[in-house]
């Protein structure tokens, strides 16, 4: 059985370093651009080749996070950035956006394809289809169970790599538009403000609804047959990162799971653990009622007056420690630097588990609760316990290989290499060990000093066995050294092929509910997209005109095999047009010769995903529901495909495996039901059905005012997931037709400035 990757984070060179000293196998890390975590420090061009050359000389891998959405402006410099990846040789790109795995394939094929877990591979058959289009590895989503894991990884020639420990988003990945939308801060692009970690007032009151405990499989990691085993954290310091790389590789190397390395990392930083639903669908793995990093629990509040707390430790505890406590009608706990401490009245430096310890509050400190929990969030044993070493700045760069040939005469010496030469004129008498003047060459010219190359082969050509001093080959080397200006790659975007602009866009309406058409003349539709339900039969959609009607698959499918049987009925009875919102979709419609169209959650923010996503099939493709007016006008005019642009829609800000409602799952029967949440003034719906949660504004998406001006091939009116009577479906159907808008509605990026976004 082959040896499980340990793969690391690195927000910055120095937490890659510290990967790699407590065993990390690989490491994956973001340069400045086009980057998931925007806002870590990243690598510099400089910093990352550094770093690989570093790693690579202790056999280890080196994978850079190109994970974001690229638009179309700034496709010029993604390919300086992948320019550089070439460059610094790293071992695989991590990426979402289909532009750059175009890129990838036909500029960069050098560079190995890794699907980032943004492209929310939930299942077999997405797996798959990524693997048909190029990619060696998919990132799972963190959401699947053991057994969807091992159904995923049993697949022949495909690498896996899942998520074992660190911070959860509530969203299944690549599918959340939260934070986009409501603040102009793409998680897509990297630049998430987390607004699902804020307090909500619900049903069951105020709450953190949304905020996630933190993902630690711990020995379970030993269960999985994945290729590769990753840590979250690129927004880590390197201390974190040394501490749960340490606590992993223990696990990994037969040592088990110590309590001593887990207490650690708790006390660097960590949310309440939890296994995610790893064991399956598993309701406790929000954290309500507090948010942000905890620490570890070492105790419960006693008594507390004058600013003085009292309670038992069962840890080790120093002054300067930072301690947090959980107050009672505060979303964070309160936190403070412990200046003082004793043990039986007499002031202390450290207090000892099991002791009856006093600690000074701050004077602004809240009244603390008997039985509040107490956490160590910060200790300076710890800190001091996770020393590194790291090379030198500059010691290790990536050099490139030259072959050398050297020509001795009586009179002079000639070197070239790489298209130049150099000569050393001198006086060269017979030799009388000619092997020793060989050596001299080659010890000569192996010195490459600091140039970014190394000395490949060298053909010493000498055929009157004369003798050369060391010091005039050292001379020509540096002669020819120095001329020397090696070709970095530099890419050039491949061309796009241009299709026929409309000369007028066609209407559509898309929608779950027949009711919903009633009053609407079909007359007016040029296409009628049905998103299919597991229950949905081909008799359900009898009276309506078969020509008309495309046929979309969900996004999320955890069991494709529900779907399997529909799909072949409907194409069976004619129905040859096609909707898919993730890559399983290709894989389910391989079999038939259909029309695939790509809804908006496969992303295409610029010309060249237009390209790849003909290349996978796709006869059309749908604009980004979170894109900005430039680029929209932009990707429609320069897609080689037909574009769909929605101007009306209840966009869902995120799809969730997490429930919402406080009932136990023996008691849930699953059915549809929605709730209304509000925060700062703001309500939004909530839709729970079948074990998934779906987050929408109260108000739909609009962009009918916009609409005009982007040469979309079709426009199309969404009445998905919420309810639409079918009067207020044709007054809104007639409303976007004459390009009205709708009051109070919602209209996202797509008129913020693009620096937002």
């Amino acid at each position: 059985m082959l040896q499980k990757e340990l793969l690391a984070p690195a927000g910055d060179i120095n937490a890659g370093y510290a990967a790699l000293y407590y065993g990390a196998d690989a490491v994956y890390l973001g340069l400045q651009q086009f980057s998931a975590r925007a806002t870590a420090t990243n690598f510099s061009p400089e910093n990352l080749d550094e770093f690989t050359a570093f790693a690579h000389s202790l056999q280890r891998k080196v994978y850079v996070t190109i994970n974001t959405l690229v638009q179309e402006a700034e496709l010029p410099d993604l390919m300086k950035t992948l320019d550089v990846c070439s460059r610094c040789r790293v071992d695989a790109i991590i990426l979402q956006d289909l532009g750059v795995v175009k890129i990838i394939k036909d500029v960069y094929p050098e560079l190995e394809l890794h699907a980032s877990t943004q492209m929310a591979v939930h299942n077999k058959e997405g797996a798959l289809a990524l693997q048909k289009a190029g990619f060696s590895r998919v990132v799972l989503a963190r959401e699947l169970s053991l057994p969807e894991i091992e159904e995923i990884a049993a697949l022949p020639g495909l690498e896996t790599e899942a998520f074992i420990h660190g911070a959860l988003c509530y969203s299944y990945s690549g599918l959340c538009l939260f934070s986009s939308l409501e603040t102009g801060k793409s998680a897509n692009r990297g630049k998430c403000l987390y607004p699902c970690r804020s307090l909500f007032d619900g049903e069951d009151g105020e709450k953190h609804y949304f905020s996630m405990k933190d993902m630690a499989l711990q020995r379970d990691i030993l269960k999985m047959p994945v290729t590769s085993l990753k840590i979250e954290g690129r927004k880590k310091t390197d201390l974190y990162v040394a501490a749960v790389t340490d606590y992993y590789r223990h696990i990994l190397d037969g040592k088990g799971a110590d309590a001593f390395r887990e207490e650690n990392i708790k006390q660097i930083f960590s949310r309440p653990w939890c296994h995610f639903h790893f064991n399956g669908k598993d309701k406790n793995v929000i954290d309500r009622d507090f948010v942000g990093h905890r620490g570890l629990l070492i105790g419960k509040a006693k008594e507390s007056s004058n600013q003085v707390l009292k309670f038992v430790t069962n840890h080790l505890l120093e002054r300067h420690d930072g301690i947090q406590i959980d107050v009672e009608g505060q979303e964070k706990p309160f936190g403070f630097a412990l200046l003082k401490l004793k043990v039986k009245g007499k002031e202390v430096f450290e207090a000892k588990p099991g002791e009856n310890v006093e600690i000074k509050m701050p004077p602004h400190a809240p009244k603390i609760n008997a039985g509040a929990d107490i956490y160590l969030a910060s200790a300076s044993a710890v800190k001091a316990y996770y020393k590194y070493e790291k090379p030198k700045p500059a010691e290790y760069k990536n050099r490139q290989q030259i072959d050398v040939k050297v020509s001795v005469w009586a009179d002079k010496l000639m070197a070239t290499a790489c298209g130049v030469c150099f000569e050393v004129d001198g006086n060269f008498a017979k030799a009388q060990n000619p092997v020793k003047t060989t050596e001299a060459a080659q010890k000569a010219f192996a010195k490459t000093g600091d140039t970014v190359f190394e000395l490949g082969k060298l053909n010493l050509e000498n055929e009157q066995g004369l003798f050369v001093p060391a010091s005039v080959f050292n001379e020509l080397r540096r002669g020819l050294y120095a001329q020397i200006k090696l070709d970095h790659k530099q890419g050039i975007l491949p061309q796009v092929p241009e299709r026929k602009l409309p000369q007028q866009a066609l209407w559509a309406i898309k929608t779950d509910c027949f009711e919903t058409l009633q009053k609407i003349d079909l007359n007016e539709v040029a296409e009628i997209i049905f998103l299919l339900g597991k229950d949905t039969k081909v008799t359900d959609l009898s009276h309506l005109p078969k020509e008309k009607v495309r046929l979309a698959l969900p996004c999320v499918c955890r069991k494709t095999s529900v779907f399997e049987k529909k799909i072949a009925d409907f194409v069976q009875a004619g129905y040859q047009k096609w909707e898919i919102a993730n890559y399983w979709g290709l894989e389910a419609l391989r079999p038939y010769c259909v029309d695939v169209r790509f809804d908006s959650p496969i992303y295409v923010m610029n010309s060249q995903a237009t390209v790849m996503a003909k290349d996978l099939g796709a006869t059309s493709v749908t604009l980004s529901l979170e894109d900005t007016m430039d680029n929209l006008k932009f990707v429609a005019k320069k897609s080689c495909l037909p574009v769909v642009f929605p101007v009306y829609t209840d966009v869902p800000l995120f799809t969730s495996a997490a429930c919402i409602r406080s009932n136990p799952c023996s008691v849930c029967r699953a059915e549809e039901k929605w709730m209304t949440l509000e925060k700062n003034g703001k309500k939004y719906q909530v839709l729970s059905r079948d074990c998934q949660t779906m987050l929408f504004f109260e108000a739909p998406l609009c962009h009918t005012r916009e609409a005009k001006d982007i040469a979309a091939d079709v426009y199309r009116v969404d009445f998905v997931y919420k309810k639409y009577s079918a009067e207020a479906a044709a007054a809104l159907w007639k409303k976007c037709r004459n390009f009205d808008d709708i009051d109070g509605a919602e209209s996202g990026n797509i008129n913020r400035r693009k620096a937002m976004f």
